[in-house]
């Protein structure tokens, strides 16, 4: 898993999608900062940390995963990655740690911001936690899951809109649950499945166990999928 992990994070860097990914991500949180905070006279970050991420989500994540398997099909390296002795879970995870060492890097120059409001005031460091915790659970596992369509088409074009179409549902179903209220059932399963909504209690310093092991899950049950893909594609 290390030479991938190594071989995918040091590819970011050697093709133009690492440097528009951090450049990408630094001008979204320093309009919205500049909006929020320095312009709006705020000293609280949620709604920087909200409106960047939820961009990120369906723009940044997009990008940084699409290329990940459909590059390999592109270059025809990927029978040789499959018939390597490195094993298909170990070839997923490689994969998924680096885009989400780049996603963390990329997140991570929003801590610029605390620092500067803590000159100001005492920022509640509960609820800045909380942000970032929800932002790596949730954005690991848009992750996950544009891994798995990556590994199913060689187009980036498709795999990254693909990933983006899915991140947008994901932030929609709440919407869903109000079209739905009539039916119970339904919307207990939408309620159930809400991501946004657990995010949110993140966004707001509530550290909930049972939503760091929903979004654990659903990472670990995309990345099966994707190591479960690559079997079939190893053996066909």
């Amino acid at each position: 898993m290390g030479a991938i992990f190594k071989k995918e994070f040091k590819s970011f860097f050697t093709s133009p999608v690492g440097y528009f990914v951090l450049a990408l991500i630094l001008a979204l949180s320093g309009y919205f900062f500049t909006g929020y905070n320095l312009v709006g006279g705020s000293s609280e970050l949620s709604g920087v940390y909200g409106s960047v991420f939820s961009l990120v989500l369906v723009l940044v994540l997009p990008i940084l995963t699409m290329r990940l398997f459909s590059d390999e099909k592109r270059q025809r390296t990927d029978q040789a990655l499959l018939t390597s002795p490195v094993s298909l879970t170990s070839i997923t995870l490689g994969k998924f740690f680096a885009a989400l060492l780049m996603f963390a890097i990329g997140m991570s120059i929003t801590l610029v911001f605390s620092l500067i409001i803590a000159f100001q005031v005492t920022p509640d460091w509960m609820v800045i936690i909380g942000n970032y915790l929800g932002m790596m659970l949730m954005g690991g596992m848009v992750i996950a899951i544009g891994l798995l369509i990556s590994c199913l088409t060689e187009s980036q074009i498709i795999a990254a809109l693909g990933t983006a179409a899915t991140a947008f549902v994901l932030t929609m179903l709440d919407s869903l649950s109000y079209m739905f209220s009539s039916n119970k059932i339904l919307t207990d399963v939408i309620g159930f499945l809400s991501v946004t909504g657990r995010y949110n209690d993140f966004t707001t310093g509530i550290i909930n166990y049972d939503n760091i092991i929903f979004f654990l899950s659903f990472q670990a049950l995309f990345l099966f999928l994707t190591v479960r893909v690559l079997d079939h594609k190893r053996w066909s």
